[in-house]
């Protein structure tokens, strides 16, 4: 069992953090929130949006200031990432999946391939991706079947990878691929930075999804696909612990956007319940609307307390980071898909309409629940730290 931290961990925005807060709430609404239904209808990846981010800095939240980022750390990673999420989910996955995909090299990765590539992914120049899940790998990492050999000069990788969030439009994927079946998956597993443009690499299929429509998740095939030894994050054979060290912050990435997702859903039943009447008053003076609303606002704003706490820990390196970014995860995910449930109820045959986002809002959220671990791998994660 993992025992508590003696030190207090701080995560109280400072006035700079609240500034930079407003400063994104305010570009979110002038042009996130207008564009959002068109990018769900349209299920395309939202390439002004992109651009709007690298404008204002938003890609450079993750990074540290030597390579051209904000310098700021995780918590106000988490703090934009969910100012966007109230909007449009997809928008915010963007944000989130350049945390994601670039996490290993932050973490792991060689000082000269940080120095070479980490400033292109904080300018927004370039987007990542985080290539782990396979066919019959989502879950259970440890099964890959993608493989690399050893080459002159590198190695050569051959697979296929399933599920990949910013499939067709990363310029590069941080790739899983087994090294040494000599030896248990955990310990034969290395980590590679794939440029997209390599010839043998190719986008097998983009998915038609219930939600999350605006960001592309697809299939990804190697065939034969060289790969420089400059390019290999961190040490050969330590990619099951590379891949496990960023889904332990990458978590909260996810845990972000679901909050984003339930907090939006909220302030919109909120304002609509204020302007709705029925019985001759405004249906927010019913105490059944009263309750569902009060039960929404109590649980999203536990779930940002929960949130913040993890992003801290992540910034303190705290030991027991990976139990608390799995419960944020968790209690975040499912709060985002109650709260939504009761937005559309709010809203009654409104909410079941495209013409209100609450509909959106709940489509979205369900994915919010199983990737990047499902909510079930989150309870063992949790329960087994308390062994």
């Amino acid at each position: 069992m993992t025992a508590p931290s003696d030190r207090a961990v701080q995560y109280q925005l400072t006035d700079e953090q609240r500034e930079f807060s407003a400063m994104i709430r305010d570009l979110v609404a002038d042009r996130v929130t207008p564009r959002a239904a068109a990018i769900d209808a349209a299920g395309q990846f939202p390439a002004d949006i992109r651009a709007v981010f690298a404008e204002h800095d938003l890609f450079a939240l993750p990074f540290e200031e030597r390579h051209g980022g904000t310098g700021t750390g995780t918590l106000m990673t988490v703090v934009a990432i969910e100012e966007v999420a109230k909007a449009c989910a997809s928008s915010a996955l963007i944000l989130a999946v350049q945390d994601l995909g670039t996490l290993p090299i932050r973490l792991d990765g060689s000082v000269q391939l940080q120095d070479r590539v980490l400033p292109r992914f904080a300018s927004g120049e370039w987007l990542a991706a985080f290539a782990l899940s396979e066919p019959d790998a989502g879950s259970d990492a440890a099964a890959l079947r993608t493989s690399a050999r050893r080459t002159d000069g590198g190695w050569v990788v051959s697979g296929s990878k399933n599920w990949i969030s910013n499939a067709g439009v990363a310029d590069a994927y941080v790739v899983f691929a087994v090294t040494d079946r000599s030896v248990t998956a955990s310990k034969g597993m290395t980590a590679f930075l794939v440029d997209g443009r390599s010839p043998g690499f190719a986008v097998a299929k983009l998915e038609h999804k219930m939600g999350m429509r605006g960001s592309p998740t697809g299939q990804l095939t190697f065939d034969e696909v060289f790969v420089a030894d400059d390019c290999v994050v961190g040490a050969v054979g330590d990619g099951f612990k590379i891949a496990m060290r960023t889904l332990d912050r990458s978590r909260l990435g996810v845990a972000a956007q679901a909050l984003g997702i339930a907090q939006g859903a909220t302030d919109y039943a909120a304002a609509y319940a204020r302007e709705r009447t029925a019985f001759g008053s405004p249906i927010n003076q019913l105490q059944a609307i009263q309750f569902k609303l009060a039960d929404m606002e109590t649980r999203t704003a536990a779930a940002r307390e929960l949130l913040y706490r993890a992003a801290a820990k992540a910034d303190a390196r705290e030991p027991d980071l990976g139990k608390y970014s799995a419960m944020a995860k968790l209690f975040c995910s499912d709060t985002a898909m109650e709260v939504t449930v009761q937005a559309v109820q709010v809203l009654g045959g409104y909410g079941y309409v495209t013409e209100y986002p609450v509909e959106r809002m709940m489509r979205d959220a369900k994915l919010t629940q199983i990737y990047e671990g499902t909510n079930e791998i989150q309870r063992v994660v949790i329960g087994r730290s308390l062994d």
